[in-house]
């Protein structure tokens, strides 16, 4: 609908008549989008696998305050700050926030103003002389579409949809951030500590190198004893590259998590065994949905499919416009604001296409595709977060529980190491015996490393899978 209008004029009333008129008809619109209900998901009643030492509460919005880590928390702080995928997803929210402007914009009447002077020169009479003469022409349009289909109002009901998408997705990129520095902290914790067991363990092999090489001295120890025992030395030195390799690339990937140079990474001397296991809590999960913002997201993007759809069915029936201008034209500007110089006009006009070649229809069908696409994604998205609450829990339950194993498997193999060392002074067992402990111990001081590892990843793996104490009433709509 398009209107145009001028000031204090008998045009200005009409204006403001149809103003009213098409404001009406448009609060009184209909929506011709089909209404939207929400997806039913079943959920379980209790989790499966859920300890029974597991709280029913959800973990607290600061949950990595629970492994006891100022360094971890400093890192968190400084990615919320500075990281870049969480700058890109808030500058996603702005572009969604200014699309959903744009769609709105077409529910409101436009007003344009514009001026016009000229002057033309031309004979009034044939053979009679040319006479020249101005014309000055001030006016303003008012334009605007009546939306009696619900067309633009589902338009920016989509977008809007879209903007609040933008909003769970930055918090979804948020929890993926703080989980990826969590993890990668303390995989840099446990590369320290690998590191620093397999040096403990080369000067211990050293230490055990020099015995024989003063026993070979003396004539107690053969140089095959010696030589097998430098062959250990040698394997374990070999080891500590790889792993002073792995310990500097995953300081540069924390770095990157927190938008810093890789020299502000500095673990002062962290250990996996300084770090604490905060309690387990899961709650729910019927009320998992309103948990997991990528859940939300899924689900703010199906309802703008809904709305889409809307959008398209609009286009079978015809569109209403509405045109009023008006303003003064005069010949002389000491008449130009005179009631005699004013002008305005009124025009309605009514437009259907007649033939598309199945365009409209296939737009329609488009748009429930698309909706059928997204409601797909929604119950696969329910589903796996259920999916990934339950792996994080039998996660959970058994590394804690091979960690305790591995520790007795590290305590026996020290015992069974110092015993060994005892006998061979004593001379009552080879060095082969020594060797064979010494080894069996160093793998279970690594494993028992890379055990601790898995169990702070499984913790932080059902952190993220709860949605790391996100609510959806958080987000404004």
């Amino acid at each position: 609908m398009l209107l145009c209008v001028t000031a204090q004029s008998s045009g200005a009333r009409v204006f403001r008549a149809c103003l009213l008129l098409s404001l009406a008809l448009g609060a009184g619109a209909c929506s011709v989008a089909p209404a939207y209900r929400h997806p039913a998901v079943a959920t379980p009643v209790a989790w499966q696998n859920m300890p029974g030492s597991v709280s029913a509460d959800w973990p607290a919005a600061d949950w990595w305050q629970g492994f006891g880590s100022a360094q971890l928390n400093d890192y968190i702080a400084r990615a919320q700050s500075s990281n870049d995928d969480i700058a890109a997803a808030v500058a996603r929210i702005r572009e969604a926030d200014a699309q959903a402007r744009i769609a709105g914009a077409a529910l409101l009447p436009t007003l344009d103003g514009s001026a016009s002077a000229s002057r033309q020169r031309q004979r009034t009479v044939t053979g009679g002389p040319a006479v020249t003469f101005d014309q000055y022409s001030p006016q303003l349009t008012a334009s605007y579409e009546l939306d009696f289909w619900g067309k633009n109002r589902e338009t920016r009901n989509a977008a809007l949809f879209a903007a609040q998408a933008s909003r769970y997705d930055r918090e979804t990129v948020a929890l993926t951030v703080i989980t990826s520095v969590a993890m990668t902290y303390f995989e840099v914790l446990e590369q320290h500590d690998r590191l620093q067991v397999a040096r403990d363990d080369l000067a211990n092999a050293q230490h055990v190198l020099s015995g024989l090489e003063l026993e070979q001295s003396v004539g107690t120890a053969t140089a095959l004893d010696v030589a097998q025992q430098a062959t250990t030395v040698a394997t374990l030195n070999a080891s500590i590259p790889p792993l002073a390799q792995q310990l500097q690339q995953n300081i540069d990937a924390l770095a990157i998590l927190v938008g810093q140079m890789p020299e502000s990474i500095d673990l002062g001397g962290g250990s996996l065994e300084q770090l604490t296991s905060p309690p387990i809590a899961a709650g729910l999960p019927s009320e998992l949905l309103a948990r997991r913002p990528d859940v939300a997201q899924a689900e703010a993007l199906l309802k703008a499919a809904n709305a889409d759809i809307g959008v398209a069915r609009a286009a079978y029936f015809p569109s209403i416009d509405l045109t009023a201008s008006g303003g003064y034209a005069s010949s002389a500007l000491g008449t130009l604001l005179l009631p005699q110089s004013r002008v305005f006009a009124l025009t309605a006009a009514v437009s259907e296409s007649i033939f598309d070649a199945g365009a409209r229809r296939g737009q329609v069908e488009y748009s429930r595709a698309r909706y059928a696409e997204l409601l797909s994604d929604y119950h696969k998205t329910v589903l796996t977060a259920l999916g990934n609450v339950e792996d994080a829990l039998v996660a959970v339950q058994q590394t804690s529980e091979q960690e305790l194993r591995q520790q007795e498997a590290v305590d026996k193999a020290r015992r069974a190491f110092e015993f060994s060392q005892l006998q061979m002074q004593a001379g009552t067992t080879n060095v082969l015996t020594v060797l064979n402990t010494e080894t069996a111990l160093f793998t279970a001081q690594d494993t028992l490393v890379q055990v601790k590892y898995q169990h702070l990843q499984s913790l932080v793996d059902l952190y993220r899978a709860l949605g790391g104490g996100w609510r959806q009433s958080q987000v404004a709509e």
